[in-house]
């Protein structure tokens, strides 16, 4: 990373300095890890206390942060100190991260395949006739695309990705390590003590500016396409079964699982290891806590946690009781006995 003074990076992102303008830094750190020449920033009040300790040189604080004990850090209040130092990561990525190109040998491009000049394929990569590359593409190495397959423009598959036949993945998308989209669904017609495989004949389309965790399964659909739609995020560890959707914007944390043709609105917010049962309609802008288990359908704006799941205040209302019931428990068993002593007497 290269040298930026506090008063260069305040003028980038539109904050206010405190302290020295001219001290400089050259990398990130946590404010809770910070050394001299990083920058950190403070978005959790949780985090409060490490600025009056922080070795870091820079901290970005919210506007409105007032402190109760000296600071030696030189600060930059600026409105949302997450999202700006999400932005100044984004600024130094594109200048640091590695950008391949060419394509490697040994590598295999199907028969028909047509390649953008500017498109990226990684040593031991395989594409498959007919599959459709968009420009600024990378494929890096050990990724399988099959025949048919639809990579739109700047999307980033990263080593060992498998992209099965007849799937779409929309333009500036990221897909990591190990991710596989389109493998078949989980379907089985249960025959005389016997399951009989029911093909899958669908596929799995991703919209523009989706994300998809390493290890990430979305399966193809039994008929038509399981559907991730525009600029969704998905954790590491994460299973998307047959026939379902995921609507716009929808971010879900790791090792969730989907379960076949479950439908999810937009704008969710699903923490990690919530399990859907199947053919559920989940509104838009929902909220799920971690470990929740959803049974049935929710409607738009639901805030629910718990298994099975409950809205949120129901939830805390039940995990006060369930601390109370040894209590209640002994209360009840000293009345029982007290009552028993009377009879006898």
């Amino acid at each position: 990373m290269m040298e930026f003074s506090a008063n260069q990076i305040a003028s980038l992102v539109g904050g206010t300095v405190e302290g020295d303008g001219n001290v400089a830094v050259s990398t990130f750190a946590k404010i809770e890890e910070g050394h001299k020449g990083a920058l950190s920033f403070l978005a959790n009040p949780k985090y409060s206390h490490y600025i009056y300790q922080t070795q870091s040189s820079i901290v970005l604080v919210r506007r409105d942060f007032v402190a109760e004990h000296p600071i030696e850090a030189t600060l930059i209040r600026v409105d949302d100190p997450y999202a700006t130092i999400a932005q100044l990561l984004q600024m130094v990525a594109a200048v640091t991260a590695p950008h391949p190109s060419g394509i490697e040998q040994p590598s295999f491009v199907g028969e028909g395949v047509e390649l953008p000049e500017d498109v990226y394929i990684g040593a031991f990569a395989y594409v498959s006739a007919g599959a459709k590359i968009g420009k600024g593409v990378k494929i890096y190495p050990q990724v399988f695309v099959g025949a048919g397959v639809e990579i739109g423009e700047g999307t980033v598959l990263y080593p060992g990705v498998k992209v099965y036949h007849g799937c779409k993945i929309g333009s500036r998308c990221i897909v990591h390590s190990g991710a596989v989209v389109g493998a078949d669904g989980f379907g089985f017609a249960p025959t005389d003590g016997v399951y009989n495989k029911i093909p899958q004949l669908g596929n799995v389309v991703v919209g523009d500016d989706v994300e998809i965790g390493a290890n990430t399964a979305i399966d193809r659909a039994v008929m038509g396409s399981t559907r991730i739609g525009n600029g969704v995020k998905l954790d590491n560890l994460i299973q998307v079964a047959h026939n379902c959707e995921v609507g716009d914007n929808t971010v879900m944390a790791s090792q969730s699982g989907i379960a076949g043709s479950t439908k999810i609105g937009r704008g969710c917010m699903v923490g990690g290891q919530v399990g859907f049962a199947g053919h559920l309609h989940i509104g838009d802008n929902v909220q799920i806590g971690a470990q929740s288990g959803i049974s049935k359908s929710t409607p738009d704006g639901a805030r629910i946690m718990g298994y099975p799941a409950v809205e949120y205040g129901e939830f805390a209302r039940q995990t006060i009781n369930l601390r109370n019931l040894s209590a209640l428990y002994r209360r009840v068993a000293d009345i029982e006995k007290r009552l028993s002593d009377t009879d006898r007497s």
